[in-house]
Formats: C-alpha cells, structure tokens, sequence
C-alpha cells in the first residue's frame, strides 16, 4: 500500500506509510491518503465480528501497512500495547447500549476518557516503532482544542521512547479545567505543554510551516524530525475506521442482523469539529461496512459551523470562532474536508487542488450545487446552539438516565434535528436503526454539565459515576505551562511566527539529542 496527497503531490507522487505517518501533511500542502482503499466483503465483515479489538485494529491496519515496513508480529504486539485491557475501564472497550431508540455508543472508556485514546495510542505507538528502527529523534507538535492533546501526551509518556518527545499546545482558557489538568499533571521529561493566546485554530499555522520544512525523513542517524499527530495525520482516520466497524458490528448484534448484510445500514451522528472523525466513518463506508448516512452534530454559537455549511449548502468559508460549552469542537476550518472531498469526487485530485487553493486565498469556496447534492447522498448536518445542547442534556437525564458530555449532548441534539426521536422509545417513521457517537466521559466538562444540569445535577452524576483514575487527575499538581503571548497590535501571521520561534526554542531546550541517544 501507498500513499499520495489529496492535491496529486507533484514529482513526488508516491509515498510508504512511514513516510505519510512522519511528515503529517503532504509536501504540496494537501493531505495524505491511500492510493486506493481496499474493499472489505461481506464474508469478511462476519469473520471479523467476533475478533477481539486489538485483533480486528490488526486486521484492518494490515490492509494498509506494507510487511515490509512492519512485519506481522511487530503490527500484532503494536495492536496489543495500544488496546491492553487494563487501559480500558470497560472489557468491551466501546459498549454500544440502547437509548431510547437509538443506540449509544461510548469510546470514552479509555485512560484519557474520550475518543481520541483509540487512535492516538496506535498512532504514537507506531511513531515510537519508526523513530527506534532509524534511531531518528522525532518530537510531535500538537495542538489541541480538548482532547487530542491528553491522548498525545499520556500516549507518548507510556511509551516513554527517549527518542519520541512532544510538545502540545493549548488555547488559554479555551478548554475545561479538567482537561488542562490532563495536560499539566504530566510527569514525563519527553512532555512540554504551552497555552497561547489566540482562537483554537491560531496554532496551526506554525506547526504546519514547521512539518513542511522536514526534509525527506530519510534514515539519517541524528537529526531531529518534526511530526504532527492531529487528525491531519493519515495515521488518525487510518485507526479511526477501526472503531466504527467495532460499532458497527456491536450495533447489528444486537439488532439480529447478520454483519455485511448491505440491505440494512446503520446511520451514525456525531459531534463534528475537524471532521476527522467523520473521514474515518466515510472510509469505513467507502470501503463497504453498511454505514448508511454519517450525520454531523456542529455547534453554533457565533459563527462556530463550518462543518454544518459545507455539509448542507456547499459552503466552504472560514469564520473565526468564539467560546461555546463545546469547545473541543470549535474549529475554524475543517482540515479533514479535504480527504472527503478527495473520496466524494472519486479521488479527483486536480479538482480537489483547485478548491482548496481557493479557500487558501479566499477563506471562501462554494461547491456548484452539483456537487452539493453528491455530499448529501453519503452526509447530513445540523446545527445546535448551546441552548438547544443543554436542553437535551437535560431530557436525556430526566427521561433515559443517561448523562453525556456536552459534545455528545451535539451530536443527541442534531440527531432530534434531523428526525431520530430517540428521546423515547417509539420510532414512527425512523426506519433506518441510528447510532450516536459518545466521544468523551461528563467527567472532563463539569463546566458544561453543571450549566445544563444544575450543581445537584453534577453532584448526582459525580457520586455515582466519576471515574476512580479522573479524581486522581483532578487532586495532583499542576505544572505551569509555557505561554505564547498575544503582541497588541501585531497581525496574526507576525504573532504565529514568534509563537513558532518560541515553540523551537523550547524543543531546542528540553529536548536533547544527546550522545546517549544516536
């Protein structure tokens, strides 16, 4: 298997999974992704519904990494470093239950408590395997708005690879206490965390310069390399498919249906910030998992629904972002856009290029509304404002018992927007069985939960089901984190360059290619 750019990448076309992990973004600036995805037929589908989780991520991660990059015993004892069970607060690691109508499932069970930890964990673990078999000095840098950030950074502290390091960026008072606390709570002299002064996204741009200046991340003994571990990384939608054909599986086993039987697909809504997420779910589908329709949940507050326009109206147009109770999901522009865009034109790779430069020097692509219409056949969206999030937050405990996150509480939002009434147990008129994705534990958004539900609320939820290992986090002492300041006065681009010389600075400093390590 090989890799390309979603943009076509020029003389330069082809690349291994190795290379495609480490450098994050393509060199043209596009994104990376498979030369084609193989497909999974329906006899396989029942072969693999009984396989343990680390079983099935080896199967599915095995279509798409070469043996003679890793070899099967290697990719098998990857697999099963990352899923071990004593990681895991729950033996099924993603337990799909029924709510209401619906069914629910919750990738939150891992150390981190969200979704992330199911495709960092192999993503780092996979890195660690690169950088000891080059005896290469790699640091991840990392920008979080929540989630990404804790997964990366306990994943990375595990592993504990005095050649694998990471510095993780946060927006300052932009994510709950809780997960800041994951982030500076951290003892490990292969972490560094700084907070900056700016909206979610301001971060990127500094980073993706960085990775961009990689050289060919050839086996050079010695040099540090510079990789990017959010979902831009081919590595994230690659593991994350893995957990929707769980899901997938978990769902028709409780409906009776036997698993690849494409007449009866199940419809999947989750909450939508990066649309990594999504791309996983679509690949999965692409690649025939019976996934019927995969529905954004966006939050709206301010102008916080890029995902959600270009979804429904083919509107591509960065806006800049402001605080909501679901922060982890406030994203400028949709990186991951740009991978659907790439399968939705059947892999279009001078159109996509086309488009993308647009939005590069515009901010604004709109989709002729052709290509509208094909979007809509594979996705749906909608929109939900803080409100409209509280309030099911608030229904979902008072009629089903169930309290979610406020991200999840998006996606249970949008589902009722979009007609699944899985609020109560008739279904009339909802005749395709849907999912929603839970994609963090209440445990990290007292915040958000508190505002919906009320401290009693909280108090109620918090004696009963907090986490032993989250109240762990919560009494252990911080460490103060860099900070990147915010210039008066100066433009963005002039901010991001000093933040970005700062973030050199600081890897410089802390993280030594000593003798010890080449």
């Amino acid at each position: 298997m090989k890799y390309k750019s979603t943009r076509g990448g020029g003389s330069h076309e082809y690349y291994t999974f190795e290379e495609a992990l480490l450098r994050g973004y393509a060199p043209d600036g596009g994104l990376f992704v498979p030369t084609s995805l193989p497909t999974i037929a329906a006899e396989c589908l029942r072969s693999w519904s009984s396989l343990p989780y680390p079983e099935l991520a080896y199967n599915v991660l095995r279509m798409f990494i070469s043996p003679s990059e890793i070899n099967d015993q290697q990719l098998k004892d990857i697999c099963n470093k990352s899923y071990a069970m004593e990681e895991f607060d729950d033996a099924s690691f993603i337990p799909v239950k029924k709510l209401g109508s619906a069914f629910i499932a919750e990738l939150f069970h891992g150390p981190t408590f969200c979704f992330k930890d199911f495709g960092m964990r192999p993503a780092i673990n996979l890195l660690s395997h690169f950088a000891t078999l080059r005896n290469r000095a790699t640091t991840i840098l990392v920008s979080t708005t929540g989630d990404t950030g804790p997964a990366a950074v306990h994943a990375v502290s595990e592993a504990a690879n005095p050649l694998l390091t990471i510095i993780v960026h946060y927006p300052h008072g932009q994510i709950s206490e809780f997960q800041r606390k994951q982030l500076t709570t951290v003892n490990s002299k292969y972490v560094k965390v700084a907070a900056f002064e700016g909206g979610g996204d301001d971060m990127d741009w500094p980073i993706k310069e960085t990775l961009l200046m990689n050289g060919d991340n050839d086996a050079a003994n010695g040099e540090r390399t510079f990789c990017g571990i959010n979902s831009y990384n081919i590595g994230r939608p690659l593991l994350q498919m893995v957990h929707f054909i769980w899901i997938y599986f978990r769902t028709v086993e409780q409906l009776g249906v036997e698993p690849g039987d494409m007449n009866y697909k199940i419809d999947m809504v989750l909450p939508t910030g990066a649309m990594g997420n999504l791309t996983g779910g679509y690949m999965a589908k692409l690649m025939g998992v019976p996934i019927g329709k995969l529905c954004a949940g966006v939050n709206i507050n301010g102008e916080n629904r890029v995902a959600n326009q270009v979804l429904n109206k083919g509107e591509f147009h960065k806006k800049r972002i402001q605080k909501t109770l679901s922060d982890a999901i406030n994203i400028e522009v949709p990186y991951n856009f740009e991978r659907i865009a790439y399968f939705v034109t059947e892999c279009n790779c001078s159109l996509v290029k086309e488009w993308m430069a647009v939005m590069e020097q515009t901010h604004q692509l709109t989709l002729e509304p052709d290509w509208q219409a094909r979007f809509r056949l594979d996705f749906d969206s909608a929109s939900v404002t803080d409100d409209e999030m509280c309030h099911v937050l608030r229904i979902g405990s008072a009629t089903l018992n169930y309290v979610a996150d406020p991200h999840t509480a998006v996606a249970m939002a949008a589902a009722e927007k979009l007609g699944y009434k899985f609020t109560t147990e008739s279904s009339a008129g909802q005749i395709i069985p849907m999912v929603i994705i839970a994609t963090a534990s209440p445990c990290k958004f007292k915040e958000a939960v508190t505002v919906a539900l009320g401290q009693d609320g909280w108090n109620c939820w918090k004696e009963k089901n907090f986490p032993v290992r989250a109240q762990k986090t919560i009494q252990m002492k911080e460490v103060e984190p860099f900070l990147y300041p915010w210039t008066e006065g100066a433009s963005l681009k002039d901010v991001q360059s000093l933040w970005r010389q700062m973030m050199l600075d600081i890897v410089s400093n802390n993280f030594s290619l000593s003798h010890e390590l080449r």
